[in-house]
């Protein structure tokens, strides 16, 4: 199983990292990109890249036929998965050693076994590993309508339908009310079809409030398997990781040893090789149940290489190699603590829509305990095909509460520029009293951040960013954009999201600028400037913002909040935006049109879902707000659409609103 060169079937910040190990090993890497990432770090990382396609990920990175032709245009002689994509496909697995390629990962046949939560679980049971209690018959009579409807009865609510063949929270549907079942059914059928290819559903007893706590295995190919201690993946948003740790606040030795044996046994009865994970309920009571496995690296392996000192990707590529594990169980050590959370590309106060566009700074924090786990550049574009997670910010601490407090420094030190992103509600999460506490469960984003509010900029927001537009000198371009352009006293209006405000600037002599927000006087210095970095004092108190313009827009971070200011277009030359408000149904974010729901000529009431669109890996259903008839619809399954665009029309009419009608 000698190698020498590896392609890694993936991109962004993971295949960054296998590149990085790769390196340091001595391995060559071959890196792949669509024509979105042409410029993307991991493709500068590689010692070569070969081009697989267009953006689409059906025609680039889940294109198995492509991948391995780019190995064997480059001369590599193993593949890497990494994560998402391919790292989970039996036949891709498959294909690969039939090519004559090692697999950095488990058996086809492992895979295969653990991909089905179907026959996972019925596979589980069977060799004794704890299972929530559930349905998982495939035959035809157990996936009729019928039958579920009866199974699901005989559960017990609330009840958890999932797809066999899915994951990432596709197919999957919470039911709580019984009359709610049939439509729960085919709802979760039909989208497990469209993901999957398959409609395959199982059943299970839903536990509202338990922990997600996940297992960290390694097996090798001489029969040996051990665990690395566990990871605690409970706060979730639709049913997406948002923060993991480890070890989890919940799990004493004792527990930890028993789930890690379940997780072993788990992993043994499938003969797997490699680096995996298994994923468990965990209840208030301390039983814990079987969810799934993974059969990959995960993207939360960072906190586990924190507490332990090893390096994942070098014990993978020394598995695939042959080798034996490193160590046994008796000398695995765990210290100290480690978190890690998702730095999203999205607006977390606009239901965490997915948002592309073009990254104007960044500059991941550094320092002691640190890490930022990432594959962008400043210059990037964030593409609409991709899942919207920028990077991991991880840091470690001798205590879980050291690693917290790192966390959020490190968040706050992180300096992302460009598009919205959930910066802030990361930082709100680890300082919230109940995640102080270590008492976060699944419900814990529902229950306390279900609609976190925008922040509303305060006086000193405003103050900064009108003295930054005052110093940018528009009027002369020649000039340095960050001094006075030497302008007497002049009102100015800003408009940042909904709120607009008129300030009195006044460009004093020495840089100094003072604005006038209503009664109060602010006097701005800025005192130095550093790229994207400014140290600004407003009356007698300094600190650091970050600032970068583009477009006439000044995107202005200040308090860990990201702002875009811009003067108002004058009246009636808004552009189109929102959800159908004046009957427009506009792309609130670049995407792949899923599904369109209505034809012209259809009536509609407020609220109907008209077009479904997805964006980064989610759907997004996109409704009207007015009654009326369908009178245009300009996009169709599978077209690719930018933020903005029309892509219906409704005239109201004079005809009873359907909704109001039912009502």
């Amino acid at each position: 199983m000698s190698f020498s060169t590896i392609l890694i079937a993936n991109r962004g910040e993971i295949a960054c990292r296998i590149i990085r190990t790769a390196h340091a090993l001595g391995y060559a890497c071959v890196a792949v990109y669509s024509d979105a990432d042409a410029g993307a770090p991991h493709v500068r990382l590689a010692d070569r890249a070969v081009r697989i396609g267009p953006p689409p990920v059906r025609e680039s990175y889940l294109d198995p036929e492509r991948l391995i032709a780019a190995a064997r245009a480059a001369g590599a002689d193993a593949v890497h998965p990494g994560y998402g994509f391919l790292s989970e496909n039996d036949a891709f697995a498959q294909a690969c050693q039939d090519a004559g390629l090692v697999f950095i990962g488990p058996s086809p046949a492992a895979i295969r076994a653990m991909g089905n939560k179907a026959a996972a679980k019925r596979a589980m049971l069977a060799a004794g590993v704890p299972c929530i209690p559930g349905f998982q018959d495939s035959s035809e009579d157990g996936q009729s309508d019928g039958r579920l409807l009866a199974e699901a009865e005989r559960i017990g609510l609330p009840l958890l339908i999932k797809a066999a063949a899915g994951g990432g929270g596709r197919g999957m549907r919470l039911v709580r009310e019984v009359d709610a079942l049939a439509a729960a059914i085919t709802s979760a059928r039909s989208e497990s079809a469209g993901a999957f290819g398959s409609g395959e559903l199982i059943l299970e007893r839903a536990l509202l409030s338990g922990r997600h706590v996940e297992i960290q295995v390694f097996g090798d190919s001489h029969g040996n398997v051990i665990h690395l201690g566990e990871r605690d993946c409970s706060v979730q948003r639709r049913h997406q990781k948002v923060v993991e740790e480890s070890p989890s606040p919940a799990v004493s030795p004792a527990l930890r040893a028993e789930m890690g044996a379940a997780a072993v046994l788990a992993a043994k009865s499938i003969g797997y090789v490699g680096a995996g994970t298994v994923e468990f309920m965990l209840d208030h009571d301390g039983r814990f149940y079987f969810l799934e496995m993974n059969t990959r690296l995960q993207v939360e392996h960072p906190v586990t290489e924190l507490v332990t000192g090893l390096d994942l990707v070098a014990w993978q590529l020394r598995v695939a190699a042959g080798e034996p594990l490193p160590l046994t169980q008796d000398q695995v050590e765990l210290r100290g603590h480690a978190i890690e959370v998702r730095l999203y590309a999205e607006d977390p106060y606009a239901g965490h829509l997915p948002q592309s566009g073009t990254v104007l700074a960044w500059q991941p924090a550094a320092g002691e305990g640190v890490r930022v786990d990432h594959g962008i550049l400043p210059g990037q574009t964030i593409s609409p095909f991709y899942d919207p997670m920028i990077a991991k910010v991880i840091a470690g601490g001798r205590t879980r509460d050291e690693a917290r407090r790192r966390l959020i420094r490190a968040l706050g030190e992180s300096v992302l520029l460009g598009l919205p992103n959930n910066k802030r509600f990361l930082a709100d999460i680890l300082a919230h009293p109940v995640f102080v506490a270590g008492g976060a469960t699944t419900r814990f984003l529902d229950e306390h951040l279900p609609a976190p509010a925008r922040p509303e900029p305060d006086a000193r927001a405003w103050a900064v960013a009108a003295a930054l537009w005052c110093l940018k000198g528009q009027e002369h371009r020649d000039i340095d954009p960050w001094r006075s352009a030497g302008r007497a006293t002049f009102p100015l209006t800003l408009k940042t999201g909904e709120r607009e405000q008129t300030l009195l600037v006044d460009p004093g002599p020495s840089g100094a600028v003072t604005v006038q927000l209503g009664p109060e006087a602010h006097v701005v210095r800025v005192l130095a400037r550093a790229g994207a970095e400014l140290r600004v004092q407003v009356g007698d108190v300094q600190d650091t913002v970050h600032a970068a313009w583009a477009g006439g827009k000044l995107h202005l971070e200040t308090g860990g909040v990201q702002r875009e200011f811009s003067e108002p277009l004058p009246k009636g030359a808004e552009p189109d935006a929102g959800v159908g408000g004046d009957g427009k149904l506009v792309a609130p974010t670049s995407g792949r049109i899923v599904a369109v729901h209505v034809a012209i000529g259809d009536r509609v009431r407020r609220g109907q879902t008209l077009v479904t669109l997805e964006a980064m890996k989610i759907e997004n259903a996109l409704a009207v707000a007015v009654a009326g008839v369908v009178t245009e619809l300009k996009v169709q399954p599978g077209d690719q659409v930018a933020a903005g665009r029309i892509l219906a029309v409704v005239t109201p009419d004079d005809g009873p609103d359907p909704a109001a009608a039912a009502a």
